[in-house]
């Protein structure tokens, strides 16, 4: 019963951190094409680590994590408001390159066809 809760309340983490990213108005996350790939809840809901991916590389999702976690305390409030918690989760930004990675493994399949 409990993992129910805890991937429940992940993939509303996902979903609301994709629709504040666009309120913040960092020059580091603004404007980037950032992904939530994935997040991962502890099972006594205190901690949260978030895998962010971004399209331009994993030097952009790094730089965008930092921008992130400057505005942790803002999107930890935000999070905490909208999906009526009581106590919020830690959340602490992960860079990922997964969507760079199958960018590369789309454009080696892409090319396998063409020949």
């Amino acid at each position: 019963m409990g993992g129910y809760k805890v991937a429940r309340l992940a993939e509303d983490i996902k979903r609301e951190l994709s629709v504040l990213v666009r309120d913040l108005k960092d020059p580091r996350i603004k404007g980037k094409m950032l992904s939530f790939v994935r997040v991962e809840v502890t099972n006594d809901q205190s901690f949260a680590k978030v895998y962010v991916s971004s399209m331009e590389g994993m030097e952009a999702a790094k730089e965008a994590v930092e921008g992130l976690k400057s505005a942790s305390g803002f999107v930890k409030r935000e999070l905490s408001n909208t999906l009526h918690m009581r106590k919020c989760p830690d959340i602490k930004f992960i860079p990922d390159d997964s969507i760079e990675y199958s960018a590369h493994l789309n454009k080696l399949l892409l090319d396998i066809e063409t020949e």
